[in-house]
């Protein structure tokens, strides 16, 4: 069996999945191929995963890696499960050019990686890069299922399900830590066990729609009231979330440093102290980013010297538990992002929607959710709006259209007029360069 990663040198996700197949009997032996076009970072972690393969796994595993797109078809072949974690255009240049040519307008974002203008052009630049890893796909491993953690989570995996053939999910962390952050941050860590919940929407903004504890008792009301209660009283790291809580009914799935820039409530030149009021981090992402850098030798040292003293603890990622289920038929769920073939009633259809999936032999199978609380689903009918305009842009490669995903976008249209929002797009295609060179 063969499990490719496809931009193997974000060491965080790959070792985690790595560690999380070397805990099991039925994925301990498989090849692990590393595909990166950074030779440096590739050998990172194929340095880190020996490690781990010889410290936890009595070598039973194979570690191979492949550098360059001259050798992206070997990485692939015969693959039968492929893991996306790229990143196209890296922190330097492309993050900073996502954030300081936005932030001359006027424009200022916290992460800039889902939506608006940052997630545009995100998206713009990372969707040739997966047209071709589909092709590549169908050529030489066309039964794989590809596993998609890149954002945007939305776009990315959207286009992946309506412009090619290739078997593909999307994953991401924040459904299964959503109820239980917010129960331990409300000091309800009693009712974590033996809980049961519905979680649906799209990618980031999902809605724990139902919360009960092991009795079926409903949880929502003491949730609802002691958000308020926290939101009125302190000043912490979740108050955009919360505050949803209060003005919309529900919770949703990611963190508040995202959600304040999917609308057009917080981030506002007309409301300067909500940043402070609602406690949002600016420039959070590009802050990370530079710490994570900074710090990424150091880290990459106490890895290697400290592989003995590490445990195979299974993480809460879905990848390992999805590829066992298919493998064995032993049936698992998820919350997957899948097309909205009428799952979600009163979101779009070619939208792609985060909701539960049974996992078995035959893949993944979405989970048949109805109608969202009709402001639920006009908070995402928003977001949906930008992702499938940008989405079409990457077809058409017209820039008009990028004009009208950027012009719809919540937090850019309650920013800047039009002939900034077009002005500004025009100067991002042309700080990016080759990146971008479809839409020039």
């Amino acid at each position: 069996m063969k499990i490719t990663f496809m931009g193997a040198g974000s060491t965080v996700f790959v070792r985690n999945i790595v560690k999380d197949c070397m805990s099991t009997d039925l994925l301990n032996t498989a090849e692990f191929a590393l595909y990166d076009i950074d030779g440096e970072r590739l050998k990172d972690s194929q340095t880190i995963l020996e490690g781990y393969n010889e410290s936890f796994n009595q070598n039973r595993a194979k570690i191979t890696a492949y550098l360059g797109v001259e050798n992206r078809k070997e990485a692939l072949r015969n693959a039968n499960f492929v893991i996306n974690t790229i990143q196209v255009g890296f922190f330097e240049p492309c993050t900073v050019i996502d954030f300081e040519v936005p932030k001359k307008y006027g424009l200022r974002q916290t992460i800039g990686d889902t939506l608006g203008i940052g997630g545009i052009m995100r998206t713009l630049r990372t969707i040739p890069v997966m047209r071709d890893f589909a092709e590549d796909i169908m050529q030489v491993a066309p039964n794989a299922l590809f596993i998609n953690y890149v954002n945007p989570m939305a776009t990315l995996t959207g286009f992946m399900l309506r412009y090619t053939p290739v078997k593909t999910v999307g994953l991401c962390h924040s459904v299964q830590t959503c109820s239980h952050d917010l129960l331990e941050s409300l000091d309800m860590q009693d009712k974590l066990e033996g809980r049961k919940e519905l979680i649906a929407g799209i990618n980031h903004m999902a809605w724990l729609l139902k919360i009960e504890d092991k009795n079926g008792v409903d949880l929502y009301p003491e949730i609802r009231k002691r958000a308020a209660q926290k939101n009125a009283n302190e000043k912490h790291k979740d108050m955009v979330r919360f505050e949803y809580i209060k003005d919309f009914g529900y919770y949703c799935t990611e963190s508040s440093e995202h959600n304040s820039e999917y609308n057009n409530f917080y981030i506002r030149k007309d409301t300067p102290e909500y940043i402070e009021k609602f406690n949002i981090p600016l420039d959070e992402y590009p802050r990370r980013c530079v710490e994570q850098i900074k710090n990424w030798n150091k880290e990459k040292q106490e890895i290697l010297n400290n592989r003995e003293k590490q445990t195979l603890v299974r993480s809460r990622e879905y990848a390992s538990a999805i590829m066992e289920s298919v493998l064995t038929n032993n049936p698992s769920q998820i919350g997957g992002n899948v097309l909205n073939t009428g799952l979600i009633e009163n979101l779009p259809k070619n939208a792609c929607v985060e909701v539960p999936c049974l996992v078995n032999g035959l893949g993944v199978h979405p989970c048949y959710v109805g109608n969202l609380p009709e402001q639920l689903a006009a908070m995402n009918r928003t977001n949906i709006n930008v992702q499938l305009l940008t989405i079409q842009a990457a077809v058409t490669k017209k820039r008009e259209d990028i004009y009208m995903a950027a012009m719809l976008d919540p937090h850019t249209s309650t920013e800047l007029n039009k002939d900034k929002i077009k002005q500004m797009v025009d100067e991002l295609i042309e700080a990016h360069g080759e990146y971008m060179k479809e839409y020039r």
